[in-house]
């Protein structure tokens, strides 16, 4: 884990890889709670037997799923010290160039691309990418934005 003891370290950062996140297992009932959650049921997802017929071999995770594990990569890869808040400030571009077989594990890994002075505190660019265990491509690749408050 990259930790930064204040904006000043984290401004001086631009460039610097971040390492790699623990993997993580993407089980059915992961991909089935999601499901629940979003309403997104789409069969290649959430029916293993049909599954087993279609374009991957069988059920594979959202997408959106994927996406939405960033911020528990990012957690173990990079902490800003004596700030009074760290904000998620959206994604400027996300691609998916794999998929994630159901049971597959995946890690993230970080790049900080940016660091430039907003209101009150830094906004940072990170270039963000999840690879899947045995997968010779990324399954995400975005460019996630985060802003961190001066205390």
């Amino acid at each position: 884990m990259a930790v930064f003891e204040n904006l000043d370290q984290l401004r001086s950062a631009v460039g610097q890889e971040l390492g790699y996140s623990d993997w993580l297992r993407i089980d059915q009932g992961r991909i089935d709670t999601f499901a629940n959650c979003t309403e997104d049921r789409q069969w290649i997802h959430t029916d293993p037997v049909r599954a087993k017929d279609g374009p991957f071999g069988g059920p594979v995770a959202h997408g959106y799923l994927t996406l939405s594990l960033l911020s528990h990569f990012l957690e173990q890869l990079v902490e800003v010290q004596n700030i009074s808040a760290a904000v998620n400030y959206g994604l400027d571009k996300v691609r998916f160039p794999a998929p994630v077989l159901a049971g597959s594990r995946v890690r993230g890994a970080a790049r900080i691309v940016a660091v430039d002075d907003v209101p009150g505190g830094v906004q940072i660019l990170l270039e963000v990418t999840v690879e899947c265990e045995g997968s010779e491509k990324p399954v995400c690749v975005a460019r996630s934005l985060a802003r961190y408050y001066a205390s």
